[in-house]
């Protein structure tokens, strides 16, 4: 009895032991070859296939945009009252972006405004409180049936204070998109690179939205975000009207 560890011991040394793998070397040029191909792959992936359509001063009369229609606009500060409107990029989600190519001192792009007045249609914005109130101080209207998914954002991703378009098009649908054209000069003739950062703002609109909502329902504040959308109407006539600053709730 006293033997068996012993035999058991030298029976585990006898048992064939597993293979060690192969070693792989892999020379520099292949090294580069493969980062490369890396970057290729990360490139195709985030490939944005789309088409611009630019348009001066207003939007066709026959475009037909369906009932949910992704907005953003540039100008040429942060002040809707002193900076000038001038470029209104807008899509239904099917990858084509229609530029609109402002200029109030020649005409009022009435069809844009027919869609933007329009209950029937919902508006995607992000950040819709300052868009909402550039167009409303610009054009006199009223803008109702609205989305933002910034606000969509601050309520469901509570686990972070990243709220940018581009941490949603990063998290959300692993999309990588440049802000590169942000501050830039919107008041003249657009550049190739302008065009395409002011489409690719609204390009994935449709597919955030359709994210958030999963989480709102999910977290059951999909109720409480619909009166924020409401509110935003009330919230842009307070900034208009001198209290863009001050929170006049607060105590």
């Amino acid at each position: 009895m006293i033997l068996w560890p012993f035999l058991v011991r030298r029976l585990i040394k006898c048992l064939p032991t597993k293979p060690a793998p192969p070693k792989i070397t892999i020379d520099f040029m292949t090294f580069k070859k493969i980062n490369v191909i890396n970057k290729n792959i990360h490139n195709i992936r985030n490939n944005i296939k789309m088409k611009i359509n630019l348009y001066a001063g207003d939007l066709p009369n026959d475009l037909n945009l369906g009932n949910t229609v992704a907005i953003d606009s540039e100008t040429m500060g942060l002040n809707p009252k002193r900076d000038k409107l001038c470029l209104v990029q807008i899509s239904k989600g099917d990858n084509i972006c229609h530029l609109i190519k402002i200029n109030l001192a020649k005409s009022k792009p009435n069809n844009l405004i027919k869609l933007l007045k329009n209950k029937k249609i919902q508006k995607i914005f992000h950040y819709a409180r300052f868009d909402v109130a550039v167009f409303k101080y610009n054009f006199k209207i009223s803008i109702n049936n609205i989305y933002c998914t910034k606000i969509a954002s601050k309520l469901v991703r509570t686990y972070t204070d990243k709220h940018g378009y581009k941490d949603l098009c990063k998290e959300l649908l692993n999309k990588n998109i440049s802000k590169a054209e942000q501050s830039s000069d919107w008041g003249g003739e657009l550049t190739k690179d302008q065009q395409k950062y002011a489409a690719t703002d609204v390009l994935y609109l449709h597919k955030i939205k359709k994210k958030l909502d999963t989480m709102l329902v999910r977290e059951n504040r999909d109720k409480l975000a619909k009166a924020c959308f409401d509110f935003i109407e009330h919230r842009t006539d307070l900034d208009i009207n001198g209290w863009i600053d001050q929170d006049i709730f607060k105590h």
